[in-house]
C-alpha cells in the first residue's frame, strides 16, 4: 500500500467537498480536545480511505471520502448547552448533519447518506449499511480516540 498514492487520491476526492456549501465553517467548532470538527472530519475521510485500501475493499472511494467529509456536518459548538440544538447531541448529531448536509450538496449519494446518518453506531442503534459506513463508523471511533487521549496529555 503506497501511502502517497492514498494521500494524492484523497486530495483528488476532498477538494470539491472542501470547497463546498458550509464546510469551512467547521473550522470554527471544537470536536474533541483542542480539534476542530474540520480536521477531525478530513482525519475520519483520510484514516477511512487508507483502511478501505489496506483492506482491498471494492467500495465507492468518492462516496466513502464525501460521506466521511460531511458525517459531522451539524455546524454548532455541541459543547455550549445554551444554543445547542438540544442536549443530546451523541445521539441527534447524525440526522443534523444529514439535515445540513441534504441543504448545502443536492446530489449526495445513497452511500454518503448513510455514512453521515449511521456514523455512530453502536452508540446509536442504526448499523451501516453499507462498507462505507462501516470503514468511517470504524475510522470515526479510531480518530475519536486518538483526539481524547491527546488532549488529556496536552491537559
Amino acid at each position: 500500500m503506497k501511502l502517497q498514492a492514498i494521500h494524492e487520491r484523497f486530495e483528488e476526492l476532498s477538494a470539491k467537498t472542501l470547497a463546498s456549501g458550509r464546510v469551512q465553517e467547521m473550522a470554527r467548532f471544537v470536536q474533541h480536545g483542542d480539534t476542530s470538527t474540520l480536521d477531525h472530519t478530513t482525519a475520519v475521510a483520510r484514516l477511512a480511505l487508507t483502511m478501505a485500501r489496506g483492506l482491498r475493499l471494492r467500495i465507492d472511494e468518492a462516496s466513502l471520502v464525501r460521506g466521511a467529509i460531511l458525517h459531522d456536518y451539524f455546524l454548532y459548538d455541541w459543547h455550549d448547552h445554551e444554543h445547542a440544538p438540544d442536549r443530546w447531541h451523541g445521539f441527534t448529531h447524525p440526522g443534523h448533519a444529514l439535515r445540513n448536509a441534504e441543504a448545502d450538496f443536492d446530489d449526495l449519494t445513497p452511500v454518503e447518506r448513510d455514512v453521515i446518518v449511521r456514523h455512530m453506531f453502536p452508540f446509536h442503534p442504526l448499523p451501516p449499511r453499507t462498507k462505507e459506513g462501516w470503514v468511517v463508523c470504524m475510522a470515526d471511533k479510531a480518530c475519536t480516540v486518538r483526539e481524547f487521549f491527546r488532549g488529556l496529555r496536552k491537559g
